[in-house]
């Protein structure tokens, strides 16, 4: 039997827009609804394998529903603008992959699809409706299967309704569901419905009576009440609604099924690989089963002696190479290597003399440059060194764009080269990489387009770094990084477990405290967790002041119940559980399983992932360790030094604002600085209006909120929720702050004007931060590129010093052969483990790299500490 799949496009992109996060690509396109339609789409393609397939989407005009009953759908929110520009580009896309798409004004998508849903039966074939609307559901028979789609997290999962399921979820039948819609109504299409009839009492009267008609027909059964009452007075109203809940299945479409003929060379042709290209949706690369050649590229195995001489040869004569080297998953070895020299590529293995290594080394020795993707990932395979002429194309290219969507081979085959293959990166994790499984011709494709890509992609690169100067940035900051941090994940950083068990056993005995304050305070038990049944305890049991309850229920979250905080004890009480079953779940869990066997925790350092420049960590995330006083500040006892070793931490004091006053030139904050005095303090004097030695500590907090709300470029509801004031107050403290520092002012406004003008903002070294939320038609989105504008100079240029002291700090320690190493890197913080003799030493370094690591204005500060662990550090 043929099968034919039918989808409502407006749903399927509301469910990928709101399943997934906000995402767009390099040129600033919003491309969350559109990936997660074809998230959802592809795996009922998959699961389906549909002969045929429509896609109906809604216009923007009147239906024969609104000329009976205008309000129809009135009450719906308008579209985010950034899904709204989702849909002529998704129109465009399943166009191009051959894909049919019917819309025609006067009607809904509903009604195309189940007029399509009807002939389709008629014609023999199996149907698919895929929707997340449940107003199909009475579409569904024996032959029909209705396909509801659920996104979470990037996870879908599916309902599926067939006749015989509706009647089983909903004791009623697909037909009789029309009936229960009317009598209940529908407040997403505003559809009124029976007042007082909700779906239970909808359910029991359509269980009883099967349909509207027949419920009138037998009123004067009804006993009394309110319900026969409303059905009596609002009986025009539930015909309506009916009428309004049907779906017409007889609409003239102007097409036939033969119209709806899957073609698969052209849902997986070149137009289509391109439109995905472009809009670098990357993980559906790989369904293109058609090989696009590199072009002048050989792919031919070299492994005799004769043939590495040839190749190194043709290095040198070149002056280059591109080289990815072949890492057995089994073993973790390195077997070979795919190198790409001009336009031949060689595949190598390491066989008898043959080694990839020596290769390398041979390379380097000889003046070649060797481009790799991703050197940190190779440094220890090929003891990669940092004085050896190397180059990162990885590295470089999130310096050129650091919101680009990845940095792998794929990634920059496609920003670069404009050459994509399909990615068969899957493929090659499934595929047992040893000495024979080379020449199979997946894998082969997969290590020539890295290599070649390694190669061909360095000239574009090192020539935007170049045009748009920042080849420094690359040289002196991001490239020596590589290896300083390389050098932090081998090392780690020692973890006391027993300490840590006993950390998490006193939260796990505090938090059972609290969950039984909890429950005294809402007189009953309940899971704490239930944001749900948290909601009912808080807004409807205890009568708290709540704002509008949703679909959902009551919204619960931390803006919520810190406004609430004094009002009921119950509030702090769950603010706290929940501070505490974090810190339990996220750091003394996760934290246990990363714990290797040399009882240190190698975390990942990231030097590609922020658009700022900053650093992040991965498995486990080591930035966010809690540094305020409290109990989440005491899971630092559990961060150790080795044996016989202390640590010495030092911070940068107050860098960022520092920044601010070197990238403003404001001379009065530049002079507070130069002087040493209290800016926090001073900025207070300068609010308030009253001398310094006046200024309390209230005082003083409520200025350094300004001071660092300043930076972030904080709008007065923002500070006013920070400080617990009025917006006039907060808006007061903000005028008064730009009065005292004018050129902070201007500074701010020109950051914003130029990258509205240009697109990106720039910190002191040069570094790019495209800004395309500027362009943006969403207010909310434009304010918050504005407030990127403010902050990304600062906060990057604050990232870029502490590189650089990282870089000044670690190459000391090796060049004084000292047994100390740079271990950790929090923001503003640099952790060495030192030996007991060096103390003095590395504290002399901290400073000396921290304090000059660059030439201001103003003058860098470290304050160093040591201790027997990261709490006593700090």
């Amino acid at each position: 039997m043929k099968k034919i799949l039918l989808i409502d496009g407006n749903s399927i992109m509301n469910r990928g827009y709101y399943g997934l996060p906000e995402m767009t690509n390099s040129k600033g396109l919003h491309t969350n609804g559109i990936l997660g339609f074809l998230n959802i789409v592809f795996k009922i393609i998959d699961e389906e394998k549909p002969d045929n397939m429509a896609v109906a989407f809604d216009l923007h005009a009147p239906t024969f529903r609104h000329l009976k009953f205008e309000a129809y759908k009135g009450t719906r929110k308008s579209m985010d603008p950034e899904l709204r520009e989702q849909f002529p580009v998704i129109k465009d896309l399943l166009r191009t992959m051959g894909i049919t798409i019917i819309e025609k004004e006067g009607i809904e998508a509903d009604d195309i699809i189940g007029t399509l849903s009807v002939n389709s039966e008629k014609e023999g074939f199996k149907v698919t409706v895929l929707s997340g609307d449940r107003d199909l559901l009475q579409l569904a028979t024996d032959k029909v299967l209705i396909r509801i789609p659920k996104t979470k997290g990037g996870k879908t999962t599916i309902e599926d309704y067939y006749e015989k399921d509706v009647i089983e979820t909903y004791k009623v039948t697909p037909k009789e569901f029309i009936d229960l819609k009317g009598l209940m109504g529908d407040s997403s299409d505003n559809i009124p419905g029976v007042p007082k009839i909700g779906p239970k009492s909808a359910e029991g009267l359509i269980t009883e009576y099967h349909s509207i008609d027949n419920i009138y027909k037998n009123i004067d059964c009804l006993k009394e009440g309110a319900m026969k009452k409303n059905l009596i007075e609002y009986k025009d109203q539930a015909y309506l609604s009916k009428w309004l809940a049907t779906i017409k299945l007889d609409c003239d479409l102007g097409i036939d099924t033969n119209e709806t003929i899957i073609d698969k060379d052209k849902m997986f042709g070149q137009e289509a690989y391109d439109k995905l290209n472009e809009l670098e949706l990357k993980s559906f690369l790989g369904r293109f089963d058609w090989k696009k050649e590199t072009k002048k590229t050989s792919f031919v195995m070299h492994l005799s002696e004769s043939d590495i001489s040839s190749l190194e040869e043709k290095a040198k004569s070149s002056r280059r190479a591109g080289f990815f080297p072949i890492i057995s998953d089994e073993d973790n070895e390195l077997i070979g290597a795919a190198v790409s020299v001009d336009n031949d590529i060689y595949i190598i293995k390491n066989i008898g003399s043959v080694n990839v290594k020596d290769l390398y080394k041979d390379f380097t020795a000889s003046g070649v440059l060797v481009s790799f993707i991703d050197i940190k990932k190779n440094i220890g395979y090929l003891d990669i060194l940092e004085e050896e002429n190397v180059f990162d194309l990885s590295v470089a290219a999130y310096i050129l764009n650091p919101l680009r969507n990845g940095y792998e081979y794929s990634d920059l085959g496609r920003d670069f080269l404009d050459e994509m293959m399909p990615d068969k990166k899957e493929l090659l994790d499934k595929t047992e990489i040893n000495l024979f499984t080379l020449e199979t011709d997946n894998v082969i494709k997969y290590l020539s387009y890295a290599a070649y890509v390694s190669y061909k992609a360095y000239d574009r690169i090192f020539d935007e770094l170049n045009k748009d100067g920042m080849i420094n940035l690359y040289k002196d900051i991001e490239y020596p990084l590589i290896f300083v941090l390389y050098d932090m994940e081998q090392y780690g950083i020692g973890v006391n477990s027993v300490e840590l068990k006993e950390y998490g056993k006193n939260l796990e005995d505090r938090i059972e405290a609290l969950k039984k304050n909890i429950y005294e305070y809402a007189d009953e038990e309940f899971n704490v967790n239930s944001t749900k049944k948290l909601g009912e305890i808080l807004f409807e049991k205890l009568g708290l002041q709540s704002g509008k309850k949703t679909k959902t229920g009551y919204s619960t979250n931390v803006d919520v119940l810190n406004k609430l905080k004094n009002e009921h004890p119950i509030i702090p009480a769950i603010l706290e559980y929940r501070q505490l079953s974090k810190l339990l779940s996220t750091y003394v869990e996760g934290l246990l399983s990363y714990v290797a066997e040399d009882g240190r925790i190698h975390s990942h350092f990231n030097q590609t992932v922020t658009a700022t420049g900053r650093l992040s960590s991965t498995e486990p995330n080591l930035q966010n360790i809690p540094m305020r006083s409290g109990i989440g500040r005491e899971l630092r006892r559990s961060f150790v030094p080795k044996e016989g070793y202390i640590f010495v931490d030092a911070d940068y004091s107050q860098i960022e604002l520092k920044c601010m006053a070197h990238l403003s030139k404001d001379e009065k904050l530049i002079d507070a600085f130069v002087k040493g005095n209290d800016i926090h303090t001073m900025t207070a004097s300068e609010v308030f209006g009253i001398p310094a030695e006046m200024i309390d500590s209230d005082m003083r907090r409520k200025a350094k909120a300004v001071n660092f709300g300043i930076i972030y470029g904080i709008s007065s509801f923002g500070l006013g929720q920070d400080l617990d004031i009025s917006r006039k107050e907060a808006q007061e403290y903000i005028d008064k702050y730009f009065q005292s520092y004018p050129k902070v002012k201007e500074y701010l406004d020109q950051e914003v004007s130029s990258a509205k003008e240009n697109g990106f903002v720039k910190t002191m070294f040069g570094r790019k931060r495209p800004i395309p939320e500027l362009k943006s038609s969403n207010f909310m989105q434009r304010s918050f590129g504005e407030r990127v504008a403010m902050n990304s100079p600062i906060q990057g240029t604050a990232a870029d010093i502490i590189k650089l002291a990282m870089i000044g700090v670690s190459k000391e320690l090796k060049q004084r052969n000292l047994k100390s190493r740079l271990i950790l890197q929090i923001h503003d913080e640099l952790l060495i483990e030192t030996h007991p003799d060096e103390i003095e030493a590395v504290k002399e370094i901290l400073r000396d790299k921290m304090e000059n690591a660059t030439k201001m204005s103003v003058v860098l500060s470290a304050d160093v500490h040591e201790g027997n662990s990261l709490y006593d550090a700090k």
